[in-house]
């Protein structure tokens, strides 16, 4: 048997049913465990979150430099509009929205407690060739 068994990230914040509810909503996920500073979830895709409470949180500024980019998801998508309306819906914002073109289209947000996550195309988009 491991020593270490698998983890989850856990995001600091000042308020952790709110971030759980977001991340719920966008993963499809379901609340796993609950404690009065902690909500842990899992997404319908097998992904792990926790949210921790830490009233002193202070949100990365990605992408200004000040209090730049300290950690961030990364979640693949089959279509990055529908997933953009659903993260906006649901109270995150997009950061950079570029569409870069080639095999790996992406585009960054923040959640409600300014947590920097990106969306991937999940497949690329380049047209066939032949």
């Amino acid at each position: 048997m491991a020593l270490v068994q698998a983890g989850l990230v856990v995001l600091d914040c000042a308020e952790p049913e709110r971030l759980a509810a977001f991340y719920t909503g966008l993963l499809d996920a379901e609340e796993t465990d609950a404690t009065a500073n902690r909500v842990d979830i899992q997404g319908a895709c097998g992904t792990r979150l926790a949210f921790r409470r830490d009233v002193n949180a202070t949100p990365p500024s990605w992408p200004r430099p000040e209090n730049s980019l300290q950690t961030h998801l990364d979640f693949y998508v089959e279509d990055l509009d529908e997933a953009e309306r659903r993260i906006v819906s649901l109270g995150g914002r997009p950061v950079d929205t570029n569409e870069p073109t080639g095999p790996f289209e992406e585009r960054g947000y923040s959640d409600p407690a300014g947590h920097s996550f990106t969306l991937r195309r999940e497949h690329p988009t380049a047209p066939k060739s032949g």
